[in-house]
């Protein structure tokens, strides 16, 4: 697998997009949530697309498996905060249903980037 950049991994794209739906999405949450679960949120969310570049910087594939590990553990933390805010009443399924699309949709092509990592060894 030859990338130059990570700017060239389309998950590293759409985990660009899908922090930048959280933080609007985050703005419905209560002033109360501002520095415990919308921080949280926003820092799983960071997380995703940071590990995806800091791995891809690494020099070797294994630490690259290691960073899109840590990734894929904030996508799943994310997205068990989501439904955390469904489930207290500050978010709606309809707030979410996107972000959660996306958010599936980054879980599959980071498992499909580390099967090409793997095979790569």
């Amino acid at each position: 697998m030859t990338v130059k950049n990570y700017r060239e991994l389309i998950v590293w794209q759409k985990s660009m997009t899908a922090t930048t739906m959280l933080y609007s999405l985050v703005r419905k949450l209560p002033k109360e949530e501002l520095f415990a679960l919308s921080d949280q949120m926003r820092r799983c969310a960071v997380s995703i697309p940071s590990n995806i570049a800091e791995g891809q910087q690494r020099t070797s594939a294994a630490e690259f498996l290691k960073f899109i590990s840590y990734a894929q553990g904030s996508r799943a933390e994310l997205e068990t905060q989501l439904q955390l805010c469904v489930s207290i009443g500050y978010l709606t399924e309809d707030d979410i249903t996107d972000l959660m699309v996306l958010l599936e949709e980054i879980n599959k092509m980071l498992s499909s980037l580390v099967k090409a990592l793997t095979s790569s060894k």
